[in-house]
């Protein structure tokens, strides 16, 4: 391989994780930022989230002393939002809950530390962890929010019964044989001819497994459950998504100042957590997720102590998080418990 090329895989971590990657420095999300997420959407979110744990603490199946795990945390607003759910639920349980962030970037930490001490003041103590290699815990819940598409990838096409993969050369994308053999047998096992490839959940999985006795483990993500043999690949700049493949797109003025993301295949995800003998696994939409783990019931309880008007307008947000046409069902979610 020449100095000037790469796989598409290392560019695309480049992109995001190097030192002046997207990543690398403060981001917003929402409005002002370069696209939506759930938990800018409504802090409902990590409500529904908060009263799931509270239940599996009551039913027996969580320890009270268990720790609330948020890999990839981004601001910290989704593990501030269920800590404010379980103080507004159940009080008494941040008494004997722990919390933790898994977190690689020194700046995001800082900012975390310092949203939680302005929300709880020290009521709070927040662990942090620099990678899930350090995690060694006897019973976590661990949130995964939009962590797979994340992910640096691999882009496969496959012609005439060849399977090709991206290369980056010279600010452009091209397509040479693969020659990668973990690559060609997942491609084979998965019947998948184009589309991203990304082998790192399996140490990412296999690490957690390995550190963490008992653990419940939730991650919502685009995606499906099967591979849809097509590329996914897009670019996210102020709201306006483009496919990696339009010819709108600039890869040199796109690089590093941009999301560049995925559809994460489920499957293949549940295949990782069976292979480390872990069965009890739960697929299912954002929406049915959402509901079952009581969002409504929580729109009912604040009917019932505010405002006709404060209760529309989280009504308007809620249903954003799982409309159907929308976020509903575009996010998937895995719930798996060991």
């Amino acid at each position: 391989m020449n100095s000037n090329k790469k796989t598409f895989k290392q560019y695309m971590h480049e992109w995001l994780y190097s030192n002046d990657g997207y990543y690398s420095t403060y981001k917003e999300i929402g409005k002002e930022g370069d696209f939506y997420t759930s938990v800018s959407t409504s802090s409902f979110f990590g409500g529904a989230i908060a009263k799931k744990i509270i239940d599996e603490i009551q039913n027996g199946n969580l320890k009270e002393n268990t720790t609330i795990l948020e890999i990839g945390a981004h601001h910290g607003y989704l593990l501030a939002d269920i800590i404010q759910f379980i103080y507004t639920l159940k009080p008494e349980l941040l008494k004997s809950l722990n919390f933790a962030i898994v977190e690689r970037f020194e700046h995001l930490q800082k900012f975390q530390k310092e949203y939680m001490k302005e929300s709880f003041g020290n009521e709070i103590n927040l662990i942090h962890y620099n990678d899930i290699n350090e995690v060694k815990l006897d019973s976590a819940f661990i949130l995964a929010n939009e962590i797979f598409d994340a992910f640096a990838c691999e882009l496969v096409l496959e012609k005439e019964n060849i399977l090709y993969q991206a290369f980056l050369e010279d600010e452009k994308i091209v397509f040479e044989k693969c020659e990668d053999k973990k690559l060609l047998e997942h491609c084979k096992k998965y019947s998948l001819s184009k589309g991203e490839v990304c082998l790192d959940y399996e140490e990412f999985i296999k690490t957690i497994d390995l550190n963490i006795k008992n653990f419940h483990f939730l991650t919502f993500d685009y995606g499906d459950r099967f591979y849809r043999n097509d590329f996914s690949t897009r670019v996210y700049k102020n709201h306006e998504v483009l496919p990696i493949f339009d010819k709108k797109i600039n890869l040199q003025t796109s690089y590093k100042t941009s999301d560049i993301t995925y559809d994460v295949c489920f499957n293949y995800l549940i295949d990782i957590f069976e292979e480390n003998n872990i069965t009890d696994i739960k697929f299912d939409t954002q929406m049915n997720s959402l509901v079952n783990f009581g969002v409504i019931e929580l729109l009912e309880i604040l009917k019932a102590h505010t405002s006709e008007s404060v209760y529309l307008k989280e009504l308007q947000k809620v249903k954003l998080l799982i409309e159907p046409t929308g976020m509903g069902d575009r996010f998937k979610t895995l719930y798996v418990k060991k």
